[in-house]
């Protein structure tokens, strides 16, 4: 039976960063640095988005002002 997965974000002193990380290892657990997975959302992205700079400060101008 697998158990469910629950995320849990822990600060720790950074000398104690790799017990933490060895610790997860160890357990079978995966822990993840904010770094690691900021790489991995953004290694994910389009990498040829077809936007013009007019596209995004309309898109900006609707996100502070509403419907343009």
């Amino acid at each position: 039976m697998e158990a469910t997965l629950q995320n849990i974000y822990l600060n720790v002193p950074k000398s104690e960063v790799r017990f933490i990380m060895t610790l997860a290892q160890k357990m079978g657990w995966k822990a993840e640095t904010k770094a690691s997975l900021l790489d991995k959302f953004i290694a994910s992205r389009p990498k040829n988005v077809d936007l013009t700079d007019e596209d995004i400060m309309e898109a900006v101008r609707e996100v502070r002002y509403g419907k343009v």
